[in-house]
């Protein structure tokens, strides 16, 4: 893995990061990164681990399926479909978020990583009553 691209090593560590092995997450991140996504923003590779333990200790299951990637300078981009299930959220059924990311390297590690991805899909469309609710505006605007 020492020898890979940085974007090869994100995709990676990406495909088989779980509950316990966050500690990969040292090795494409600055200490200092910046993690940003539509409900968040992080700083500090120490708050990005505790974020991702968080996370996946609220899930039943999350994985990342990456589908593309291109990469012009210290610049990436990242396409991804997140699948995970968590128990209060469509009766525990596996939910599919497609989203991208933009990651800014130095030295070789991510100094910046920013997420793009619909909120309503990750999360309010499956919260009962809610998501009822946001279901019912889409139907009436699409």
């Amino acid at each position: 893995m020492d020898n890979q691209l940085p974007v090869d090593k994100f995709v990676e560590i990406y495909q088989q990061l779980n509950s316990t092995n966050l500690d990969l997450l040292s090795g494409i991140y600055c200490d200092n990164i910046q993690f940003i996504d539509p409900m968040h923003e992080i700083n500090g590779i120490v708050e990005l681990r505790r974020y991702f333990a968080n996370l996946y200790s609220n899930v039943k299951h999350c994985q990342f399926d990456i589908s593309d990637s291109f990469n012009s300078g210290n610049n990436a981009f990242i396409y991804w479909t997140m699948h995970y299930a968590h128990p209060k959220l469509s009766s525990g059924k596996t939910i599919s978020v497609e989203g991208h990311s933009k990651l800014i390297f130095k030295d070789g590690k991510i100094i910046k990583h920013r997420d793009y991805f619909n909120v309503g899909e990750l999360l309010y469309k499956h919260i009962p009553i809610l998501g009822s609710v946001i279901k019912l505006i889409d139907k009436r605007t699409g």
